[in-house]
């Protein structure tokens, strides 16, 4: 199977911790944590993707908003800088350990992060990095 996401989640993913907007989107992402653990591929999506499927039934989700547009679009230029290609919808990748720590490493230093101005989360974020991405419940893949 292949794992659905708009760009800027794949810099959500390098900190999620199991904290979230509400309980059912945590439990989605810690299933999504693990299948990406297990090493199922990455395909990039125009809009709303697998980790906002419990939001979109919610009155008013903010996957529609055009500053999450803006926020996937500096993502998608940060992530094709690590990865050495484009990334766009359409784009697949897998995840391995070496790739996830390239990510993780850029994110620490603050190279990958302009999607992330403004975030509520960021301060979270910050934390996380900051120890070394302790708790982070995505791991190297395969």
């Amino acid at each position: 199977m292949t794992v659905r996401l708009r760009a800027h989640h794949l810099l959500c993913m390098l900190t999620y911790v199991g904290k979230g907007y509400t309980p059912d989107f945590c439990a989605n992402y810690d299933k999504i944590a693990a299948r990406l653990t297990r090493g199922e591929d990455i395909e990039i999506v125009a809009g709303p993707d697998d980790v906002c499927a419990p939001l979109l039934a919610t009155e008013a989700p903010h996957c529609h908003n055009d500053s999450v547009l803006v926020r996937d679009a500096q993502a998608a230029a940060a992530a094709s800088d690590m990865l050495g290609a484009t990334v766009a919808p359409g784009y697949r990748f897998a995840l391995d350990a070496a790739l996830l720590a390239r990510f993780r490493a850029a994110f620490a230093a603050g190279t990958s992060r302009t999607a992330c101005g403004g975030c509520e989360w960021s301060g979270l974020c910050d934390t996380i990095a900051g120890a070394g991405f302790d708790g982070a419940r995505l791991s190297g893949g395969r």
